[in-house]
């Protein structure tokens, strides 16, 4: 297959998908990764697709100008930032993940994807592989609960050793985060 083709095929395949890694890509094309990342880097270049920590994701048709979050209205200025992607490849900000996840949940039928970034490392990371961190001594100054993203569970626990918190997988963390604000709002509304 010509790397025209297998580039025509990824883009299907993250039509439908979102999100692939490389090596599920190379298995489903039947080449090496390299020939991938080959394949992938024009992708990049003219912007269709988005490189992630351990993959590619589409890119958004449409980067969200606004600076303030989606949910509660801060201006949005610090590296905590979440993107929701929906369907029709509209994006919506949020200032922190605790906003992003809430946010989420509001819209949930519209996302295609969510993406945040890994508090240590600063990549970017799909929210739905990620562990989240709630209720660590260390203040962000962000919204409350603190919610901290983490690309790897043992990172997360490694970082837990020193600053304390709950960990949660993306299935389990919307709730934790309403039970923990016990029908307050974000505390950002109500300044």
């Amino acid at each position: 297959m010509l790397p025209i083709k297998r580039q025509q095929q990824i883009l299907l395949w993250l039509e439908k998908e979102q999100t692939l890694r490389i090596s599920e890509i190379s298995k489903r094309l039947d080449v090496s990764e390299m020939t991938v990342y080959r394949d992938i880097k024009p992708l990049i270049e003219q912007k269709k697709v988005l490189k992630t920590s351990k993959g590619i994701s589409l890119q958004p048709k449409t980067p969200n100008s606004s600076n303030v979050c989606s949910y509660c209205l801060k201006p949005i200025h610090s590296r905590f930032a979440v993107q929701l992607i929906k369907s029709d490849q509209e994006i919506e900000t949020a200032c922190c993940a605790h906003c992003g996840l809430l946010r989420y949940q509001d819209i949930e039928q519209e996302v295609s994807q969510m993406i945040c970034r890994d508090f240590l490392k600063d990549t970017t990371i799909s929210a739905k592989m990620a562990t989240f961190m709630m209720g660590t001594s260390l203040n962000l100054h962000c919204c409350e609960p603190q919610v901290i993203v983490f690309e790897s569970m043992d990172e997360a626990k490694q970082f837990q050793k020193g600053f304390e918190g709950e960990l949660y997988h993306f299935g389990n963390v919307i709730q934790a985060i309403q039970q923990k604000m016990s029908g307050r709002t974000c505390r950002h509304f109500e300044k």
